[in-house]
């Protein structure tokens, strides 16, 4: 029986990281997430237009997939 923390399983289906996974420069994983749309700095003068550039800001994240459309 192995104690290794990091292994994939037979068939390659599934690798279990126990350890550390470390990207060093260079590497990259894809395929985790979808970006979020650019959202521009703020130039809001009001809290009305505060407001409005933070709704934009989150719904680009819902959809995304970074934020939960709903709360629950």
């Amino acid at each position: 029986m192995s104690n290794v923390k990091n292994y994939t399983e037979q068939g390659g289906d599934k690798t279990v990281i126990g350890g550390t996974l470390e990207i060093v420069a260079g590497g990259q994983v894809v395929g985790l997430f979808t970006p979020a749309a650019f959202q521009a700095d703020s130039t809001a003068t009001t809290i009305a237009g505060l407001v409005t550039d933070l709704n934009s800001l989150l719904a680009k994240l819902k959809a995304a997939g970074l934020m939960e459309p709903t709360d629950g």
